[in-house]
């Protein structure tokens, strides 16, 4: 019998084209449908491996979920950008692989991500996602998360509500 790791782990600059590919495939499962067409294609685009290659190294911080060296999802995270809300810690994203979702991976990686900002000082936490994203909202209350807030994000000419989820 085989044992595979799992690890949660910062990212580095080693990482960005398994992170290029991860943020593809969630995006285009997530979003397709949802997003129009154009935008969503310029926003996976604009990710690309030397966009992923800063970001393990810039100011947001990069967690992923490591299978036994294949990169099965990731989180960004930093403080909050919303000033209007007290919370001080923000995941920005949080992705997993399709084929990796619904394992309890996700949950893994997102409390680690939790005791991150925690362990930076950062009270409380909001994540924001779209309404119509079923799984993401059914993920964040399942947490936790209450839904208390609300915006919109702009696509093109097209709004879809977001809904900020907090903890304190």
């Amino acid at each position: 019998m085989k044992t595979v790791s799992i690890d949660v782990r910062a990212a580095n600059a080693e990482d960005a084209r398994s992170l290029s590919e991860v943020h593809r495939a969630a995006w285009i499962n997530t979003y397709s449908g949802l997003i129009p067409h154009k935008p969503l294609t310029t926003m996976i685009e604009r990710r690309n491996e030397n966009w992923w290659r800063k970001a393990a190294n810039g100011p947001a911080t990069v967690l992923l979920a490591d299978v036994g060296g294949l990169v099965a999802g990731y989180a960004t995270m930093g403080l909050n950008r919303a000033r209007g809300l007290p919370q001080e810690g923000e995941i920005y994203e949080i992705y997993m692989r399709p084929e990796y979702q619904g394992i309890g991976l996700g949950y893994a990686l997102f409390h680690e991500s939790r005791r991150f900002l925690k362990r930076l000082g950062c009270k409380g936490l909001v994540v924001w996602c779209l309404e119509d994203c079923a799984n993401s909202v059914s993920f964040f209350r399942s947490n936790g998360g209450r839904d208390v807030v609300e915006g919109l994000e702009d696509f093109d000419s097209v709004q879809l509500k977001k809904l900020g989820f907090l903890w304190n």
